[in-house]
Formats: structure tokens, C-alpha cells, sequence
């Protein structure tokens, strides 16, 4: 062989042994280091040493590209695949993961909780019928479109009010409206069509037909869907434009829905506090709904994170709070010091990166308004003569309506309440923190020109999700303690479905942009992903009531984490809704009329008022305290002076077998510190589907804290049926 072919292939193999042994390339990296740091200069100290301390000693020196320091603590950073695993075992690390580009689809909501467009369904889900309490319908969507459905199931008794711009199709088969006092205005007609938006965003969740390519103004492009896409839908126009949702038009739709032969009712509406369960449309109609094997869905409300603010909890329906999920809505600002914020909003204006004069709203009064009102810029309260084309810097959250009156290029709103809802604005403009916003008027204050810009929204991706939303409604149950509320918790921040083009993306008047979709926040928007998953466990199984529907949901549900969820429990219920697992529980805890009439004559009903509510002969010869209620998760609420005072308290339970049919399961029971909870039998032996097994679970000790956190799960080797258990002294 010639000495320099030799030399050559020598080199080469050498070459090809180097490559093989030096270092991988450098990627990006995501470091999640837990609970965020007060100090964000030792954030960074530690963050650097963390690196320096991992990195390859002949590799190039680290640095932090980027960090997180609102809701947690972590940095993004550039590593060789070998510092990356070095970091994972890290003390000070949680996780570490590739910081990949990802293509983030408009269904993220269903994806996310493991919901995939391809997954197994039953040519009976277009039997499912789900009725939906809102605003109306948009039908000309392409979310109803009823290409490939044939006609209504024959269960179907509903009518549909078509007029001149409204017509039913086998996708919405049935359509009515309700407005007792009979006033219908111009601005929204006496017709099923939603002017609003927020019924047809609903409806779309829960059933909507897949469209691709959908987005809200190139926004989070991809393809939307519904949970349970064959199903039909059949809509019930109760709220109305600026007038909102009475009690009489709930309880007259409710009263025909059950008649029409809907599954589902899907109600994200709210406002229920009375102690009395029969005080409220929501509550009878609901009840009325379970007597006649009907499933109702109700929103928890919007009034969190304070302790006890649910506006649904009734015991006969499903309660759902609302989560984030992978992703979130980034608005950076620019000024003119070359100095970057990152804001969050809801914001497809392009201003391309140009600099705009930036005036402070506490400087710009009108006629009639101080600067202690004009700061935070409310409607009228600013001179259109010194905002008209500058950007606002406002001291509160609100709909900038002020500035967007009064000609502004943008509004800059600043707070720290509610900063995983990013607001939709009528003109450009992001949500600050605010030490941010007190940057942002020193800036101001500092130069005679400053001027200032807001970029586009970017849609990056939520390492922690999903973590119950701020402003999600939190347990526990103000009327029955003893019942666990919120059941469920689903996507519910930051969802995009359709929306009518008739109505202002930002719920501003003025605001004349048109979208087919659209992206907006709420535990109004986490109910439908319920309804929707539930009409999904119907179509698998028909003669299931609503409390083994419930329970199916519950029991296979993914527990969030404690720890990042204020109030655990009374934020999430049984946690994350995980529609494929429902469809096989293995057990359920089933429940019918007779059970409720237990429970309301346990809860001071007498017999005489319940004779009227079911119109037969119910009587309270039998009772149940709220602790027998079968359902599938246990709350024992101890109201105590004395925290070392020993609390204790027991729950009959019957489980029935819808797994194998020969099968055992055993007691597995989680507890806190102080407390002994115990199953009694702590086996349960199986011969038979639909066979019946009862158990009493037995909590007695000391909680050190006002609320703690447990759980039953039973388990046969192939299914795991896990409640939550809460032990809490305080209502």
C-alpha cells in the first residue's frame, strides 16, 4: 500500500476516534430549580455557580441566556449533553430538559392532558347529545360544520327557532332561546345566533369539529377541536348581551333539555351563594337533570384564589375549576433606552418595532379628571390632545379603554394580581409587573423624549403546567363542607376555540377587529373540556348515571402537585381530567335519586319539601349525613378551637365492579402525619361485573395544619381507583 494512502487512512481513523470520543455538541437547555428566589441577584449568583460547577473542563465558559423568577425558579442555558445529565443530579435542580422548538397547536388543551385527536372512539359518540346554557351559537363556524353526520339520534325531541340568520343542521340539531321578560334589543336578536362569543367558544370546546389551520390573527395556529367530535350539539340561549343569564330563562331551558333528551348539560354560568340548595335555577335544574339520568357540568367560578368562593358546587353535578396549560402568551416592551420588558397579553397588533412618544396617564388629565384618577386610565379620564398616537402607561389592570378612547397608539397596564391571565386589549399593549412598571416611569421621568413600543405576542412554553389558575374559584364547599368541591380541574387559561365575528375579541366596543377564533380565559372555558370528556365516557357507556360518569372522571384523574396549588384540594378536587383512562375505571362509586333524597333529608330537608321537589312519594324515614353521600372522594371538616383536639370521622362507601370480572383489590391508603386512615375491609374480592362491595373509611387523629391532604387508592394490579381524602378545620 502506498505509505501516504497509508498515512491518510490513518489520519482519518484517528480523526474518526476523536469525533467519537470529544464532547457532544452544545444544545439548549430548560433548568428547573423549584419555588422561585425573593432575591434575584442571588438567583443568578447561584444560577452561574451552578453552571461553572457542572461544565466540561476544556469546554467553552457558561452563561445564562435566560431566566425565569415569577412563578418559579430556573434559567435557560447552552450545554453538552454530558453537563446537562451532570445538572440533573444536581441538589439544587429539579429537572432538566431540551429547550425544543415545538409547534404549538390550538389543541394543546386536549394534547395536553393526553387527549389525542386519533384516540380510540365508538361509533355511538354521535349518539351523545350534549345541551349548552350559554349565549347561543355561532352555526356558521366550520367547528359546526355537519359534513359526514347523519340525522339526529331518535332519542332527539328538540325543536330549532331558525330565522332569516339562523338554521339548524345534524351537527347543532336543536336551538331555542329564553328571555322571560320578553325585551329583545337591536344589538342582539331575538335568535339562538351568539353576538356574544362566549357560547360558541364553549360549544366548540366541548364538541367542535376539527379545523386546521385555525388561529386567532396567526396566533397560536394549528388545528382546533372539540372533545367528543361526533357528538351533537343542542343549544339553549339564556344569556344576553349586557343583560346576563336570569334564574327563570336557566331553569326553562334546563326543564327543556331534560325533555329533548340531551346527555350532557353544559353550564358555565355562576353567581349561586345561597345556602339552600333549591334557591338557584343551576341547583333544581341540575337535580331534575340527575333524576332523569341527565349529567350537568357546571364552572367553578372566577372568584379565586380566595378560600371558599366556589359559585357552583352542587352535590348532584360536576364542579370543575380551571388550569393552565403548556404554554404562555409573552409581550415584551421596548423602550427607548434599548432597555427590554417581557409582559404577558393577548396581542396580535404588529406596531413592527416602532418607537412611539410614551406618556405617563397621571399626567395627561382631562377636563373634570386628576391624576389620581386619570393613572389608571379609566374611559374619559384622559386629555385626547397629549395621549392621542403615544403609548399609556397605566397604574392598574384594566381594558385600557381610556387610552384606546382617546387615540393612543398602546397602553402599558401594570399589577401583579392574575399574572397567568393574560388580558386581550383593544390596541397594543402587555400587562407588567409591577417593579416593571415603576422602571418603565422612571424612564419617563428621566428624558424629555422617551418613547417606547409593544411587540407582538410570542406563545412560549409553561415548563410547570398544569397549576390551577389564580383566578379559579377554591373550596371548600360553603353549604356542605363534607362534600368535596371543585370535583375536577381542566384546561382553562388561555384556550383558543371559535368565536362569533360580530364580537369585539377584546369585549370592547370599538374594537373592530374579526376573528373566527379566539383566545380567552375562564373556569367557563375548563367546563366544556369536562362536558366534552364526559360525552366521550357516555358514548363507551350508555347506562352509566351521572355519578359513575363523575366518578370515572375523578378516579382516574392526575393528581397535581400540593405544593404549587393553593389550598391542594379545594383548588383541583381529584386533580386533571384524563378522558381515555375514564373509559375503564375499574370501580365506581354510582349514586341515583334515592341517594340525594338520603342526603337532603340528612341535610334538613323534610320530607313534605321533597315530596315536592320529585313529585312522588320520598320520604325522610332514611337518612345519610353528608359523609355517606357515595361519592368518590372524602372531605371531614372538624371545626376546632383547639388545634391538638383529636378529630375523627367515618364514611360508607359501595363500590361497584365495571373492570374484570373476577378481580381483588387491596387498600392503599396515603396519609398525613397525625392522622390514621384505615379501610375497612381493606380487601375487596370480586366474582362478577356490576357486582357491588361496600367499605367504611375511618379518619382519627390530629391535623397540625387547617387543611391536609390524603388518599384511597384501590387497587387490583390493572387499575388503580384513587380518591382524594381532605381533613381541614376551617369553612
Amino acid at each position: 500500500m502506498d505509505t501516504s494512502l497509508r498515512f491518510f487512512i490513518l489520519l482519518s481513523f484517528a480523526l474518526f476516534l476523536q469525533l467519537c470520543h470529544s464532547s457532544s455538541p452544545l444544545k439548549s437547555y430548560i433548568v428547573y430549580t423549584g419555588n422561585s428566589m425573593k432575591d434575584e441577584d442571588s438567583a443568578l449568583a447561584l444560577y452561574s455557580t451552578i453552571l461553572q460547577e457542572v461544565a466540561d473542563s476544556n469546554g467553552e465558559p457558561k452563561s445564562v441566556q435566560q431566566h425565569y423568577k415569577r412563578s418559579f425558579g430556573g434559567f435557560v442555558a447552552k450545554l453538552t449533553e454530558e453537563e446537562a445529565n451532570r445538572l440533573a443530579r444536581h441538589e439544587k435542580v429539579v429537572a432538566v430538559f431540551p429547550n425544543q422548538k415545538k409547534q404549538l397547536h390550538t389543541t394543546r388543551s386536549w394534547d395536553f392532558i393526553g387527549f389525542p385527536l386519533n384516540v380510540q372512539r365508538e361509533t355511538t359518540e354521535s349518539d351523545v347529545i350534549i345541551g349548552v346554557l350559554d349565549s347561543g351559537i355561532w352555526p356558521e363556524s366550520k367547528s359546526f360544520n355537519d359534513e359526514g353526520f347523519g340525522p339526529p339520534p331518535s332519542k332527539w325531541k328538540g325543536t330549532c327557532q331558525s330565522s332569516k340568520n339562523f338554521t339548524c343542521n345534524n351537527k347543532i340539531i336543536g336551538a331555542k332561546i329564553y328571555k322571560a321578560d320578553g325585551f329583545f334589543s337591536d344589538d342582539d336578536p331575538k335568535s339562538p345566533l351568539d353576538v356574544d362569543g362566549h357560547g360558541t367558544h364553549t360549544a366548540s370546546i366541548a364538541a367542535g369539529n376539527p379545523v386546521s389551520q385555525a388561529s386567532m390573527l396567526g396566533l397560536a395556529q394549528g388545528t382546533a377541536r372539540g372533545g367528543a367530535i361526533k357528538a351533537r350539539i343542542a343549544v339553549y340561549k339564556v344569556c344576553w348581551l349586557d343583560e346576563g343569564c336570569s334564574d327563570a330563562d336557566i331553569l326553562a331551558a334546563f326543564d327543556d333539555a331534560i325533555a329533548d333528551g340531551v346527555d350532557i348539560i353544559s353550564v358555565s354560568l355562576g353567581g349561586f351563594s345561597d345556602e339552600n340548595y333549591f334557591r338557584d335555577g343551576i341547583g333544581i335544574g341540575a337535580f331534575h337533570a340527575v333524576r332523569k339520568g341527565v349529567l350537568t357540568v357546571t364552572s367553578a367560578g372566577n372568584g379565586g384564589p380566595k378560600y371558599a368562593s366556589l359559585s357552583n358546587f352542587l352535590p348532584w353535578s360536576i364542579t370543575v375549576a380551571a388550569s393552565t396549560i403548556d404554554r404562555k402568551f409573552v409581550t415584551k416592551v421596548g423602550l427607548g433606552n434599548n432597555v427590554t420588558f417581557e409582559g404577558t397579553s393577548i396581542n396580535t397588533f404588529d406596531l413592527k418595532g416602532e418607537l412611539y412618544p410614551i406618556i405617563y396617564g397621571g399626567d395627561a388629565p382631562s377636563k373634570g379628571f386628576d391624576s389620581s384618577s386619570s393613572r389608571f386610565c379609566f374611559s374619559g379620564s384622559l386629555d385626547k390632545k397629549l395621549v392621542e398616537g403615544k403609548i399609556v402607561l397605566c397604574d392598574s389592570r384594566s381594558k385600557a379603554t381610556g387610552p384606546f378612547d382617546a387615540g393612543s397608539v398602546g397602553a402599558l397596564i401594570q399589577g401583579q394580581s392574575f399574572r397567568d391571565l393574560p388580558p386581550s386589549l383593544p390596541l397594543p399593549g402587555s400587562y407588567l409587573e409591577l417593579k416593571d412598571g415603576v422602571t418603565v416611569l422612571a424612564y419617563i421621568n428621566s428624558t424629555r423624549t422617551p418613547t417606547a413600543t409593544v411587540f407582538k405576542t410570542d406563545v412560549t412554553e409553561d415548563t410547570i403546567a398544569p397549576v390551577v389558575a389564580s383566578f379559579s374559584s377554591r373550596g371548600p364547599n360553603p353549604v356542605t363542607p363534607d362534600v368535596l368541591k371543585p370535583d375536577l380541574v381542566a384546561p382553562g387559561v388561555s384556550i383558543l376555540a371559535s368565536w362569533s365575528p360580530v364580537s369585539p375579541p377584546s369585549d370592547v366596543e370599538g374594537d373592530n377587529r374579526t376573528l373566527n377564533f379566539n383566545i380567552i380565559s375562564g373556569t367557563s372555558m375548563a367546563c366544556p373540556h369536562v362536558s366534552g370528556a364526559a360525552a366521550y365516557v357516555k358514548s363507551f357507556h350508555p347506562t352509566w348515571s351521572p355519578a359513575a360518569i363523575r366518578s370515572a372522571l375523578m378516579t382516574t384523574a392526575k393528581q397535581l402537585r400540593p405544593e404549587i396549588n393553593l389550598y391542594a384540594e379545594f383548588s383541583y378536587g381529584a386533580g386533571q381530567i384524563d378522558p381515555s383512562k375514564a373509559v375503564c375505571p375499574g370501580l365506581v362509586y354510582d349514586a341515583g335519586e334515592i341517594d340525594y333524597v338520603r342526603f337532603l333529608c340528612g341535610q334538613g330537608y323534610s320530607s313534605k319539601i321533597l315530596q315536592l321537589i320529585t313529585g312522588d312519594n320520598s320520604s325522610c324515614s332514611e337518612s345519610s349525613s353528608a359523609r355517606d353521600l357515595n361519592y368518590a372522594s372524602f372531605a371531614l371538616f372538624s371545626p376546632l378551637s383547639n388545634s391538638n383536639k383529636v378529630i375523627s370521622g367515618s364514611f360508607n362507601r359501595t363500590v361497584t365492579n365495571v373492570g374484570s370480572a373476577t378481580s381483588t383489590y387491596k387498600a392503599n391508603v396515603i396519609g398525613p402525619e397525625g392522622l390514621k386512615i384505615e379501610a375497612n375491609p381493606s380487601v375487596l374480592s370480586f366474582t362478577s361485573l356490576n357486582q357491588k362491595l361496600s367499605f367504611v373509611l375511618t379518619i382519627e387523629g390530629i391535623i397540625k395544619e387547617p387543611v391536609v391532604s390524603g388518599s384511597l387508592t384501590w387497587d387490583d394490579g390493572k387499575f388503580q381507583v384513587r380518591s382524594p381524602i381532605v381533613v381541614f378545620n376551617t369553612a
